[in-house]
């Protein structure tokens, strides 16, 4: 089992930048994949990013060039850097993690994560 503690929201303006990282509890981060997720009032919890355990990197297409996800296995922690924020990336972010083969197919569902943080929020004004 692995904990998840996010960290690194705030409130900033468009076009500014901000790097969320995610900390997890436990000895065996490196066999986990792990991926962003981010729920705005109202909507759905929709994917941001995700990273294989050997590094492979997958994006949304609203954030794709704009953020970055990466890891190291060193410190337990994935992180999340986000360049040129857009009023519309205000939301709770969420990192999740799972050791299922299955994530390979399904990196972008919330049911293929068996764990999650409990989120921290981002605010971007106009």
């Amino acid at each position: 089992q692995v904990q998840l503690v996010e960290s690194g929201g705030g409130l900033v303006q468009a076009g500014d930048s901000l790097r969320l990282s995610c900390a997890a509890s436990g000895r065996t981060f490196s066999s986990y994949a792990m991926g962003w997720f981010r729920q705005a009032p109202g909507k759905e919890r929709e994917f941001v990013a995700a990273i294989s355990r050997s590094g492979g990197a997958h994006y949304a297409d609203s954030v794709q060039g704009r953020f970055t996800i990466s890891r190291i296995n060193a410190e337990n922690t994935a992180y999340l850097q986000m360049n040129s924020l857009k009023p519309e990336d205000t939301a709770v972010y969420y990192c999740a993690a799972t050791n299922s083969v299955r994530w390979t197919g399904l990196y972008e569902r919330v049911y293929a994560y068996d764990y999650w943080g409990q989120g921290t929020q981002v605010t971007v004004s106009s």
